[in-house]
C-alpha cells in the first residue's frame, strides 16, 4: 500500500525461493502493480510460516501442499497509487507507522481476537488458529463446533474449544469495570442475527447486556455517532466486505470508507480528543522484506499498514518504533487509566495467556501532546460518505479464514 512513499521502509523487489525442495534456488522479483480485485493468496498459520522462513522472508508463493510444486509470483506485488490515495493523504497529514506487526502468523479471525483482548491463547502452550470449522463465528455456532490450536511447535492441530470464550479478559471488561463506554460497529452477515464482530465468540458479552448496548449495526451508525457526538470512549470500526481492502472481492471501496469514518470524526464535535488507529487485521499473504521479532511460539507475525490520526499527531511522521496489536490496547489503556488485561484474566498467573497489552510499545510516540490541537482537513477520496450511507450491504464476512 505505501510503495515508493518517502521514508517508509517498503520494498521494490523481493526475493523468492523457487521451491520447498532442499536445495531450491533462491531468484530476486521486482514487484509489479496490482489492483485490489487480484486473486486472494493463503494467510494463514502456516503460510505465514512458509513466509517467513525463519526470517530469510522468501517463502513467499511456495506451495503449501505439494512441496514438488513451482513457486508462484503472485504475493509479489504492490497496490497503484491512485488505488490507496486516501491513505497516503493520512499518513502525510499524520503518523504512518511502518513497524506494527500483527500478534501472530494468521488471518482475520485471530487479529481480531488479539485486537480486543491481546491475546487469543486459551492455554499457556496453545492459541487460536484458523477460525472455528463451522459458522457463525461465535457462540451461535452449531453444537459440535470446534476450534484449531496451534502449540509451542508451531504445528496446527484440531480440538480446540467451541468458538464461545470464557479463557480470557478482554479491552471491554476493564473498560466497562471503569464505567468508560465502548462500542463495537460491525456489519450484519447472512446468519440471521449474526454480526461479523469478534464479540460474538466471547460469552460475557454476547450473552449479556454489552450485546445489545455496545455492539452496533450496521457499522455506517458511527457515521452518525461521529456527526453528533455521539462516540464511544473506545469504539472498533468493522467494515462491510466490499470496502475491507480483502484480495479477491474485486472493489477498491476501502480506501474511500476509511476516509468517509475519519472525515466524520474529523469534522464532528469530537475531533480535539480523539485518536484514530487505521491498521489492517492480517497482511493478506503478500510479499514483505521485514522479518517480525520472534517474541513466542504465536509470533510476532508479519508487518501490516498503520496510520495513526489525531489532531495531537506529529504531522508527516513516519514512526519506526515496533508496535503490535497489543499495542493499540496499552494506549487505550494509558488513555483512560485502564489496569493492563494480565492480572485480570481468568487463569491462575498474570502471563499465562500471553496477554500482550503489556509487552507492546504503546503509541504514544506518534503524538505530541504539548502542541494546539490541529485543524482537521478532510481527506480526498473517490468515493463520497454518502455512498457507504446507502450502501446495500453485502452480507459477506470480509474474510472467511
Amino acid at each position: 500500500m505505501f510503495y515508493g512513499y518517502p521514508g517508509e521502509d517498503s520494498p521494490k523487489y523481493g526475493y523468492m525461493r523457487t521451491s520447498r525442495a532442499r536445495h531450491a534456488r533462491v531468484v530476486k522479483v521486482p514487484l509489479t502493480p496490482a489492483p485490489f480485485g487480484k486473486q486472494d493468496e493463503c494467510h494463514g498459520f502456516t503460510c505465514g510460516i512458509l513466509d517467513w522462513d525463519h526470517g530469510r522472508m522468501d517463502g513467499f508463493g511456495l506451495p503449501l501442499i505439494n512441496p514438488g510444486e513451482a513457486a508462484g509470483r503472485r504475493p509479489y506485488t504492490y497496490l497503484p497509487h491512485a488505488q490507496v490515495a486516501p491513505y497516503w493523504a493520512m499518513a502525510k497529514e499524520y503518523v504512518l507507522a511502518d513497524r506494527m506487526f500483527t500478534t501472530q502468523f494468521d488471518a482475520s479471525f485471530v487479529g481480531h481476537l488479539d485486537l480486543i483482548a491481546g491475546t487469543s491463547s486459551v492455554s499457556p502452550t496453545s492459541s487460536e488458529e484458523g477460525v472455528p470449522t463451522a459458522s457463525p463465528w461465535g457462540c451461535g455456532a452449531p453444537p459440535g463446533t470446534s476450534t484449531l490450536l496451534v502449540g509451542r511447535a508451531r504445528v496446527v492441530k484440531g480440538g480446540g474449544p467451541f468458538p464461545c470464550f470464557t479463557q480470557f479478559a478482554t479491552l471491554a471488561d476493564t473498560l466497562d469495570a471503569a464505567g468508560a463506554s465502548w462500542k463495537y460497529y460491525a456489519p450484519a452477515q447472512a446468519n440471521p442475527g449474526y454480526l461479523w464482530s469478534i464479540f460474538q465468540s466471547i460469552r460475557r458479552v454476547y450473552e449479556g447486556p454489552d450485546w445489545q448496548r455496545n455492539v452496533i449495526s450496521p457499522q455506517t451508525k458511527v457515521l452518525q455517532d461521529a456527526a453528533s457526538g455521539s462516540l464511544a470512549n473506545v469504539s472498533w470500526v468493522i467494515p462491510d466486505s466490499v470496502d475491507s481492502d480483502h484480495a479477491g472481492i474485486g472493489s477498491d471501496h476501502g480506501p474511500s470508507w476509511v476516509a468517509a469514518v475519519v472525515n466524520a470524526i474529523g469534522n464532528g464535535p469530537d475531533w480535539n480528543s480523539t485518536a484514530i488507529v487505521v491498521v489492517w487485521d492480517d497482511w493478506g499473504g503478500w510479499y514483505d522484506h521485514v522479518p517480525p521479532p520472534q517474541l513466542d511460539f504465536r509470533g510476532l507475525g508479519m508487518r501490516v499498514p498503520c496510520i495513526i490520526i489525531s489532531p495531537y499527531a506529529r504531522k508527516g511522521y513516519i514512526s519506526h518504533t515496533v508496535y503490535e496489536f497489543g499495542s493499540v490496547l496499552h494506549f487505550a489503556e494509558q488513555a483512560f487509566n485502564l489496569p493492563s488485561l494480565g492480572p485480570n484474566q481468568l487463569g491462575p498467573g498474570p502471563n499465562d495467556l500471553g496477554y500482550t497489552d503489556v509487552r507492546g510499545a504503546s503509541l504514544v510516540d506518534a503524538f505530541d501532546f504539548t502542541q494546539k490541537p490541529r485543524r482537521f482537513k478532510t481527506i480526498p477520496a473517490r468515493y463520497p460518505m454518502s455512498a457507504f450511507v446507502n450502501e446495500r450491504p453485502s452480507r459477506e464476512p470480509p474474510d472467511d479464514y
